[in-house]
């Protein structure tokens, strides 16, 4: 486990009422507002090392995607990044910021990438970590195929040591504790463990990248078999963004590498959102 950055900032926790869902928050630090998104199937958790460190120079908020974590789902039919995007609008809403920095990992990164393009005046600055490049072609290839932790209950448990070893090549090797902390997040999202990698295919991605105007920042694992091979496209179609490579990075990098992702993270931000 990553020892805690001297002088990181205390993570706070609690649910916040919004219009459509009761979503849980965890939180540290002060200042300007900067919202973090999680990948699928995880939950604010992802950022538990990332918060302090943020929480240092920011009001750094990590939410619970709705449906993942302790926050409320929408009607199963209901969930797409357009409805996820529009939720994290809610949870600024009822914390009243009107505009804010965001940093998204994996499906957290489309989701951003959807607030960048909806509501440009209230997304000042991005962070796109290893962010998915979702375009016609892939939409096409991923249609209707299975997908990443999609496996069905038993009632012997089997299914825990198949959610296990689907994504054990993802993650550095030993890693017991990071290991199970995904398998507690993917069984309490229920169906939308796979259902969130079905919605992240099915996003019209390459029509919203060059909407987004602010600045951007992508960061890309090198050891991200799924994100690192696509992370120039993605930079590539928003103007002006600027790409960073992380040596070792995998799929679990905020947790794997979290003084890594802090820094560059902040390296970028306060150049343009000054804390």
């Amino acid at each position: 486990m990553n020892a805690m950055a001297p002088g990181a900032a205390i993570i706070e926790r609690r649910f916040i009422a919004t219009a459509r869902a009761r979503i849980h928050i965890a939180a540290a630090g002060a200042g300007r507002p900067l919202l973090l998104l999680h990948q699928t199937p995880r939950s604010w958790d992802e950022f538990r090392e990332v918060l302090p460190r943020l929480g240092t120079r920011y009001r750094a908020i990590a939410m619970d995607t709705v449906g993942f974590g302790d926050s409320d789902a929408l009607p199963f039919a209901e969930n797409s990044i357009e409805a996820w995007s529009a939720c994290a609008f809610d949870l600024l809403d009822a914390l009243d910021l009107r505009e804010v920095a965001v940093l998204g990992h994996h499906t957290g990164a489309a989701i951003a990438i959807e607030m960048a393009a909806s509501r440009p005046e209230r997304i000042a600055a991005m962070v796109l970590s290893a962010s998915p490049y979702v375009d016609a072609e892939r939409r096409m290839q991923k249609a209707g195929k299975p997908v990443v932790d999609e496996a069905t209950r038993t009632a012997d448990g089997s299914h825990l040591l198949s959610l296990w070893r689907m994504r054990q090549p993802d993650y550095p090797d030993g890693d017991i504790d990071l290991l199970e902390r995904f398998v507690i997040d993917a069984l309490k999202a229920g169906r939308l463990a796979a259902e969130g990698h079905h919605v992240v295919n099915r996003y019209v991605m390459e029509q919203r990248l060059p909407l987004v105007a602010c600045p951007t920042r992508i960061i890309a694992p090198t050891a991200d078999p799924h994100a690192f091979p696509v992370a120039r496209k993605v930079a590539g179609a928003i103007a002006g963004a600027s790409l960073v490579e992380i040596a070792g990075g995998m799929v679990p990098f905020p947790n794997q590498m979290p003084e890594e992702l802090a820094s560059a993270a902040l390296a970028f931000l306060e150049r343009h959102y000054p804390p």
